[in-house]
């Protein structure tokens, strides 16, 4: 390949790990095989694609690439000359075979790709108010990158195997003796991977893997708030030779409620009442998650006082238990009156001993 891999996807080269993986699904859904079958271009972008994100995907390979402007021979050619020496012709991260050829120590050979974890994934799931109290188990679809089907992640096509290669005797590595030295790169022939793909699957064209789609059920605990965050372990994106495959997080959104506020496990609910009912006090129905029950309104309670209904809340989280209800009273004020309200308050009004503007006019 003659362009870099960061021209490859597009991206800055300090670019975060995720606006690389972002820069590579975009590319790989676009190019490829199965959406282009009559497309070679594509199918060659498609693989460009992914030699590129091998390489900046892998903290080694991409260090080793931005510090020497190759890979040590793993899809990138081309990149800084010191005294006419490239410095891919052998990997300064593999010293034990150096040392080892200097003093015939017999240092320790690497051998083969390392397993590497697969991606993380994320999405949403829209629940109900009341459902976030109770609990619900739902379905969530996840497109996500996993071991083909048809070879298993593999590579190779059914009825056969990778084999051992046959240059580096599954290694991963050649050395290559001079004097009192020995240089140590990628094997050429299997790129560093210890086996070759004689016969590649035609599913996957030898990727060993394929983007499909995946529905998972997932309990979302009761007590659960916009942003509550459920793990699905090993439901990520497949690992890559022979790694782990990566953890699904399944973010909470909660549709806001018409009548309660949450405030942590407590919940609010404007209630409101008559002048008359809080100058008397009275007992008044409300309703709650629960079903309705009675609070009482003791006599002078001002508006937008908190009366606490215990244990009238929503579930804890984490724990056990509920919290409370939090009943905000606001008094009506009546836009119009009958002759008889308005005679009854003229009544009051006489009789009143009440001056509620006596502070603001105090020495």
């Amino acid at each position: 390949m003659t362009r870099s891999p960061y021209e490859v996807l597009g991206v800055a080269k300090n670019a975060s790990d995720d606006e690389i993986k972002k820069a590579y699904r975009k590319l790989a859904r676009q190019h490829h095989p199965d959406r282009n079958p009559d497309d070679a271009s594509a199918e060659e972008q498609f693989k460009e694609a992914q030699s590129a994100y091998d390489v900046l995907s892998d903290p080694e390979k991409r260090r080793a690439y931005d510090t020497f402007g190759s890979t040590g021979g793993r899809g990138f050619p081309g990149g800084a000359d010191t005294g006419g020496a490239r410095f891919e012709e052998f990997n300064l991260g593999d010293l034990g075979d150096l040392l080892g050829g200097m003093f015939g120590s017999g240092a320790r050979q690497r051998g083969g790709r390392q397993p590497i974890r697969g991606d993380d994934l994320e999405t949403h799931v829209r629940i109900s108010f009341e459902d976030s109290l109770r609990g619900i188990q739902v379905r969530v679809p996840v497109e996500a990158e996993t071991a083909c089907s048809v070879c298993h992640g593999t590579g190779a096509e059914p009825g056969t195997s990778p084999v051992v290669c046959p240059q580096c005797a599954g290694r991963g590595v050649v050395s290559d003796a001079q004097g009192l030295f020995a240089f140590s790169q990628p094997c050429p022939r299997c790129q560093g991977n210890g086996s070759i793909v004689e016969k590649p699957c035609r599913h996957c064209r030898g990727a060993g893997r394929e983007r499909t789609m995946k529905k998972y059920a997932v309990k979302v605990p009761p007590g659960a708030r916009s942003g509550t965050r459920v793990r699905l372990k090993g439901k990520g994106e497949a690992g890559r030779s022979g790694g782990p495959a990566g953890d699904l997080y399944v973010v909470v959104d909660v549709e806001p409620s018409p009548l309660f506020e949450r405030r942590g496990a407590d919940l609010v609910l404007d209630v409101p009442v008559t002048f008359a009912e809080v100058a008397l006090g009275a007992s008044v129905q409300i309703p709650t998650p629960d079903g309705s029950v009675s609070l009482k309104v003791p006599a002078g309670t001002e508006s937008g006082r908190l009366l606490r209904v215990k244990g009238h809340g929503a579930p804890h989280l984490k724990g056990s238990g509920r919290g409370d209800l939090l009943a905000r009273v606001k008094v009506t004020i009546p836009k119009k009156l009958t002759k008889a309200e308005r005679d009854a308050l003229e009544g009051y009004q006489k009789v009143s001993r009440e001056n509620p503007r006596e502070q603001v006019f105090a020495p």
